[in-house]
């Protein structure tokens, strides 16, 4: 992924009541970033309209609903993700493999209903990047963030998933478990000057591409930017940059 112009691997989050403020969000933003986010509060206040709104338009799409429910009922739902066209859709890797290897049959299914290669790729989410080891304890994980998103990576991959949405923080021991073809998404993404708001496994974009990221999502830094497009921009200026610098070990 290393080809694609730095924009194009900003996932931009439409973390918003309505269709008609995310599409505000989304047309100040085209041509500036390479995907939408469409989320759960989105999603619950109106179903699928924001989502085939953005896709009629061309942008692409990550369904982020974290499906997490017996196997059957992910396989359908992922099924009708991949029908409706989305780039990206993720599931709960702690659903266990019969979980993600139905997710992957649902997007097979999708491209057999379709006839044509479907495009959606199927991400699990590891561990929420609002968890630190304390809340990760409370819930019965044992080891630290890093060695239970590792163990969650590996499962997801052998389940035959396309990647996994990761913290920075966890970014470089996922490269050196996984390899090299495992796409990771990541949140937790703050240019140097902004909040961490409710996240706290965290870092700048420059280093999170440095450590191997492939796609980076951000919300707030953008959206709530005085100028969401100059601040698109201005931070994909500093992955350009990481693009070019060397890797981090």
């Amino acid at each position: 992924m290393t080809d694609m112009p730095a924009w194009e691997k900003m996932i931009v989050a439409l973390d918003v009541q309505s269709a008609e403020a995310g599409l505000e969000v989304a047309q100040k933003l085209h041509g500036h970033v390479g995907m939408f986010k469409v989320g759960s509060e989105v999603f619950t206040a109106e179903g699928p309209v924001l989502a085939r709104y953005l896709l009629a338009t061309g942008e692409q799409v990550f369904l982020d609903l974290k499906f997490h429910d017996i196997p059957n009922t992910v396989r359908a739902a992922v099924r009708q993700a991949a029908l409706m066209g989305v780039s990206l859709v993720n599931v709960h890797a702690c659903g266990g493999r019969k979980m993600l290897e139905a997710a992957v049959e649902g997007v097979r299914s999708a491209q057999s209903a379709r006839g044509v290669a479907a495009p959606t790729r199927v991400l699990a989410v590891t561990v929420l990047t609002s968890l630190g080891p304390e809340d990760l304890a409370e819930v019965g994980f044992q080891g630290s963030p890093e060695e239970v998103v590792v163990r969650l990576a590996r499962l997801a991959q052998a389940a035959g998933l396309d990647g996994v949405v990761a913290s920075p923080w966890e970014i470089t021991a996922i490269r050196k478990a996984c390899g090299p073809n495992l796409l990771i998404v990541t949140p937790g993404i703050r240019p140097a000057a902004a909040a961490s708001d409710d996240q706290t496994r965290i870092a700048t974009p420059e280093r999170a591409i440095r450590a191997g990221a492939d796609y980076l999502v951000m919300g707030r830094p953008i959206t709530a930017a005085p100028d969401p497009a100059a601040a698109a921009d201005a931070i994909a200026a500093e992955m350009e940059k990481a693009l070019r610098s060397p890797a981090l070990g």
